[in-house]
C-alpha cells in the first residue's frame, strides 16, 4: 500500500455532524457511519476489516495513540483532540471520545468512538504540544523509543502545569 501525503487541504465536520466507528480488540474496524466515510474518502468495503490507523495523519503523536491504548485497556474512557488523514490527503480535526465495550462478564470486546467537530481555539493551543511530541519522536532513530520518550515528555507537561490527562484535555 502506497504511503498518503498530506496535502494541507483540511476538511471540517459540520456542528452538529458525529463521526462513529467501532473497532474490535485489535483496532480494526467493525463498524463506521456515513460521515466517516465522508470524511475520511475511504468506502465501506475499503474500511471495514481495516486497522483504525489507516487515518492516521503523520502530525499525530504516537504518545497520545499510547495513552489512549494504555487508558482503553484499563476499562477508561479517555477524550482526545486528534488529527486524522484522508484517503486523497486532506485531513480534518475532532474531538474523540473512545470508550472501550464491555461483555456481559465485564471484559473488553472492542472499542466505540464519537468523534466531533473541535473548537478551532482548542486546535491552535494543541497543534504546538502535538509538533513538540512529534519532533521529540523524530528525535530518536527507533520508533517505540521515541514514543516512549514523547509520552515521558508528555507526562512532564502535565506534571509542569499540575493537571491530570483529563483535567488538561477538558481545559483546553
Amino acid at each position: 500500500m502506497q504511503a498518503i501525503r498530506p496535502t494541507g487541504v483540511e476538511n471540517l465536520l459540520g456542528e452538529e455532524e458525529l463521526i462513529v466507528s467501532k473497532t474490535d480488540l485489535k483496532g480494526r474496524i467493525t463498524y463506521a457511519n456515513d460521515v466517516f466515510i465522508r470524511m475520511a474518502k475511504y468506502s465501506w468495503k475499503e474500511l471495514m476489516g481495516a486497522p483504525h490507523s489507516l487515518i492516521r495523519h503523520p502530525d499525530m503523536p504516537r504518545a497520545v495513540f499510547k495513552l489512549l491504548w494504555d487508558t482503553l485497556q484499563s476499562k477508561q474512557e479517555i477524550f482526545a483532540y486528534v488529527v486524522n488523514l484522508a484517503k486523497d490527503g486532506s485531513h480534518y480535526w475532532v474531538f474523540a471520545h473512545v470508550t472501550p465495550t464491555f461483555d456481559e462478564r465485564g471484559n473488553i470486546v472492542g472499542y466505540h468512538s464519537n468523534r466531533r467537530k473541535p473548537d478551532p481555539a482548542q486546535i491552535e493551543r494543541i497543534k504546538p504540544i502535538y509538533k513538540t511530541l512529534c519532533a521529540e519522536e523524530a528525535r530518536h532513530a527507533n520508533a517505540k523509543d521515541g514514543m516512549h520518550a514523547s509520552f515521558e515528555a508528555m507526562v512532564g507537561l502535565l506534571k509542569q502545569q499540575g493537571v491530570g490527562y483529563d483535567e488538561f484535555v477538558l481545559s483546553l
